[in-house]
């Protein structure tokens, strides 16, 4: 049984949507710009892991306000 966010839920859900996609634009302009592979990797991964947790977010936040 799904139930709906409260309203402080949703706001925190959707800060933390804000924050991430701050997250992942930074990490993919560093992954530009820096020269060792290894941090390269990693901000690489952040924006891999970071894009999946965005969706995952998005589909979980829809999927309540689609009840009624």
């Amino acid at each position: 049984m799904k139930t709906k966010l409260a309203l402080h839920e949703a706001l925190e859900a959707h800060e933390l949507l804000n924050f991430k996609n701050l997250s992942i634009t930074k990490s993919f302009m560093m992954s530009g710009l820096v020269q060792d592979e290894q941090l390269k990797t990693i901000l690489n991964q952040e924006v891999e892991f970071g894009t999946k947790f965005i969706h995952q977010l998005q589909n979980f936040l829809t999927d309540r306000s689609n009840e009624a």
